[in-house]
């Protein structure tokens, strides 16, 4: 059976990170297109005409967006291959519930610390420390968030590492347990690959902070 998988992706994308991420945990092959988001491309707007953001996964031309609904889309799509989200129905709603604290909660944190100044962005990060906090409690002394499997809410999570280097932020120092959890994570095929280099990172974040704080 022939399928055709198109990622629409652009690469420091921490949403993205998670789509490459849960693909090749599932071993599926993917054309990842990469996205101009000042000139998006004509799929793109086909695609997602409501949000027009990205990542959008295509699959056999049929589109999926938002990256943890896509997440969840390709571990129904390819059973088979590494399970991301638990069978029971009481783990499966807590695992969500997890997934969606990163993104409410730490994702806005983190933006307040990386594109604010002064006394905001110390808000900010203090902010940001303190939720985090809250993800190593609930991560425990378990390998990972699910337990011994790498899962839905590591998907979920791990993308936040790769920003971490460029935000001069030390989970190692900050939150011991996410840190070895993090470097856990790091250690498979799927998230090193999908991970962007740190440094290349960290220079387009610098240059895209200094052309935000000067509009």
């Amino acid at each position: 059976m022939g399928e055709e998988v198109i990622l629409l992706d652009f690469w420091p994308s921490l949403f993205g990170m998670r789509v490459r991420i849960a693909l090749r945990e599932k071993g599926v092959e993917f054309d990842m297109r990469e996205e101009d988001l000042s000139n998006k491309s004509p799929l793109l707007l086909k695609m997602n005409p409501v949000h027009k953001k990205i990542p959008i996964l295509v699959h056999n031309g049929k589109p999926v967006c938002e990256s943890l609904l896509i997440v969840q889309y390709i571990d129904e799509s390819w059973v088979r291959e590494s399970p991301l989200l638990p069978s029971d129905p009481y783990e499966r709603a807590r695992a969500g519930f997890w997934a969606d604290y990163v993104d409410k909660k730490l994702y806005p944190a983190m933006r307040t610390m990386w594109l604010s100044t002064g006394e905001a962005q110390e808000a900010g990060k203090k902010e940001f420390i303190e939720f985090l906090k809250v993800l190593e409690g609930e991560l425990g002394d378990k390998a990972y968030f699910g337990g011994e499997t790498f899962g839905y809410v590591d998907v979920s999570l791990i993308p936040f590492y790769s920003w971490f280097y460029a935000l001069d932020f030390s989970i190692v120092k900050e939150c011991p347990k996410l840190g070895a959890w993090a470097k856990r994570c790091m250690q498979r095929e799927s998230v090193a690959k999908s991970l962007p280099d740190q440094h290349k990172l960290r220079d387009f974040l610098l240059e895209l902070h200094k052309k935000l704080q000067a509009k």
